[in-house]
C-alpha cells in the first residue's frame, strides 16, 4: 500500500524528504476535489495526507465519503483540527479515544 499526499508544495516537502512519491499540488478547489475523488478509487494507496485547512474546502459530501472510508483512510494534520480520524475510530470501536 501507497502513501499519497496532497497540499502545497511546501506542506508536501517533509514527506518528500521521507521518501513519499506519491505528491499532488492541487491549485484550486475543483483539482483539490477530483484528486481527492480519483484518490479514494486507487487501490494502491491507502493513506492519504491531506492539509486539515485543504479537507476543510470540500463539499459536505466528498467529506462525508472520506469520513466512511476504510481504504484508503484519509488523514487531515495540520494547524486545525480534523476530526475525520476520531471519527473513524470512535465508529469502528464504539469508544471515543479522545476522551
Amino acid at each position: 500500500m501507497e502513501i499519497a499526499v496532497v497540499g502545497t508544495p511546501s506542506f508536501t516537502l517533509g514527506f518528500q524528504l521521507a521518501g513519499v512519491s506519491l505528491l499532488y499540488h492541487p491549485g484550486n478547489d475543483e483539482e483539490l476535489t477530483t484528486t481527492i475523488r480519483d484518490l479514494l478509487n486507487q487501490n494502491e494507496v491507502g493513506i492519504v495526507v491531506i492539509d486539515s485547512s485543504d479537507l476543510t474546502r470540500l463539499s459536505d459530501r466528498l467529506r462525508s465519503q472520506i469520513a466512511d472510508s476504510i481504504t484508503p483512510t484519509v488523514l487531515g494534520i495540520g494547524t486545525e483540527e480534523d476530526n475525520t480520524l476520531r471519527e473513524s475510530i470512535k465508529s469502528a470501536l464504539g469508544v471515543d479515544l479522545w476522551k
